[in-house]
């Protein structure tokens, strides 16, 4: 192992601005060149995670990057991570482990020593792997921030990285974006921003090209590519804001049957591993909508109650909204209802939950089961069988059944017991990612599509969800290759951000 080993930061001019994206995409052409590389995000503010063979929980962003990278995933990839569970407050997992609740406020008083963990952890992963690529968070110029900053500039400056200035031209001002997010930085975080790339480009690539001149000019700073807009890329989005409400999720195929089917998704307040519905997606015939009204709902026909960071408050708003009812009806009728983890939980009869709310509250009551939060989290990876189907999946979670129903499992254990409940037109488990499991999604959706009489679906055979990951991370190894300047990449890889840098007119003061 190397131990001068180089990296380099990802940062954007805005959230979702293709951080992540990015990353993944370098990990992968890192990876393809027969390099060892790592991801690395210092801090993650995230509702969707996935849990590493360790039995610690990481955002799943990170996980998603390990993927293009070609290794297993790591807590060190993550080591702080931030679970929303209200407008105020987040769950705080350091290293894969749950550390206490924080406000902005409380946890601000914390940074100095995460910022200690932060650069260990990074340490550890440099001396091991051949590169690292770091991502940023939100953006590197929150100037109300950046005293107390340890996944931006101040991560940049304590390890000593090159950054790279990632701007979303489908947002418009793209220009602006990159020019005032480096104008806003002092002089010493300036001096390690190397350059910038813009993503999600669509048009004739010599209107653009006085711009990126210009820009070049203004800040002494190359644009080191333009990544073009792809609509093949939709899979494992890092933030649940990326699903639109009232949005069809994926680029859905043509029925193989003569009917299409229909899923609503309610996107909760609090919704998290929203992802868990994209292997949905990817069948053919199969239309995936987030919704946040009623009508939605009737118009379905299957509802997937998905995960939740906050059940109790998010059960709450199905009410308020009228979505509970619809809910309801939709069940009444026979159709199918499924829930996941905390859409499972809302669908027994009562919650007890003094870890996360604080409240007693009844279910939607279309399980006779209640279920009781634990102060331990339940993290965790299991298998078994579901429909008959050998099945894997991963469980994050910290309400647990206290009074189990009376019906089939939907998944049975290896040692003979059950997770989740069969019961009708109604099914609920605590897993995630079950539907990753080819065979069981088919037959799901199967039983799905004759439960709502949906007699023309045909599903398809032909889908490895699996397969369909591995091509879009191909594709991001690709548009690095093809429309990245990999050379000059590889330099500030080896070699760090360039000396002399000019620095442009300062908007923020002095950190």
């Amino acid at each position: 192992m190397k131990a001068d080993v180089n990296s380099l930061l990802v940062a954007g001019t805005t959230s979702d601005a293709g951080k992540s994206v990015l990353a993944a995409a370098l990990c992968r052409w890192l990876a393809r060149r027969g390099a060892r590389v790592a991801p690395f995000k210092a801090q993650n503010m995230s509702n969707n995670s996935v849990v590493t063979a360790s039995g610690g929980e990481i955002g799943r962003a990170q996980a998603v990057q390990a993927m293009a990278a070609g290794v297993e995933p790591d807590v060190r990839f993550n080591p702080v991570l931030l679970k929303p569970g209200s407008d105020r407050s987040s769950q705080v997992v350091v290293l894969g482990r749950v550390a206490g609740e924080a406000t902005a406020l409380s946890y601000r008083e914390r940074k100095a020593e995460l910022l200690r963990t932060v650069t260990g952890t990074l340490s550890e992963l440099r001396s091991e792997y051949d590169y690292v690529i770091c991502e940023g968070a939100g953006s590197p110029a929150e100037i109300n921030l950046r005293a107390h900053d340890i996944a931006n500039m101040g991560l940049a400056r304590a390890a000593d990285l090159p950054v790279l200035v990632v701007g979303d031209i489908d947002r418009g001002g793209v220009f602006a974006q990159l020019f005032g997010t480096l104008a806003l930085l002092d002089p010493a975080d300036q001096a390690l921003v190397s350059g910038f790339v813009i993503n999600k480009f669509r048009g004739e690539p010599d209107l653009l090209a006085p711009g990126l001149t210009d820009l070049r000019k203004l800040t002494g700073r190359r644009v080191h590519g333009v990544l073009p807009w792809s609509e093949e890329l939709w899979l494992d989005a890092e933030d649940s804001l990326s699903y639109v409400a009232d949005g069809v999720v994926g680029r859905p195929a043509p029925p193989v049957g003569e009917q299409w089917l229909r899923v609503a998704v309610p996107r909760l307040p609090r919704i998290s591993n929203a992802t868990d519905v994209e292997a949905l997606a990817a069948e053919p015939g199969v239309s995936v909508r987030f919704v946040t009204e009623p009508s939605r709902v009737a118009d379905a026909d299957l509802v997937v109650l998905p995960g939740s960071k906050s059940t109790v408050a998010d059960l709450g708003w199905l009410r308020e909204t009228g979505l509970a009812r619809a809910v309801l009806e939709h069940a009444a009728s026979g159709a199918p209802v499924l829930g996941i983890c905390g859409g499972f939980q809302m669908l027994g009869e009562r919650i007890v939950d003094h870890v996360e709310s604080g409240a007693e509250v009844e279910g939607l009551g279309l399980l006779d089961m209640e279920i009781e939060f634990d102060t331990t989290k339940t993290l965790g990876n299991p298998v078994g069988t579901a429909l008959g189907r050998p099945v894997a999946g991963y469980e994050i979670h910290h309400g647990r059944v206290r009074r189990p129903p009376e019906v089939e499992p939907l998944v049975l254990l290896p040692d003979g017991g059950g997770e989740g409940a069969l019961h009708g037109s109604v099914a609920g488990t605590h897993w995630h990612g079950l539907f990753e499991n080819d065979e069981f999604r088919r037959d799901f959706l199967g039983r799905a599509a004759e439960l709502a009489g949906r007699t023309g679906f045909r599903g398809s055979r032909n889908i490895s969800f699996a397969e369909l990951r591995r091509t879009q991370l191909e594709l991001l190894g690709d548009m690095v290759e093809h429309n990245l300047d990999t050379d000059a990449l590889l330099r500030l890889l080896d070699h760090g951000a360039p000396s002399g840098l000019p620095s442009v007119a300062v908007g923020a003061a002095s950190s």
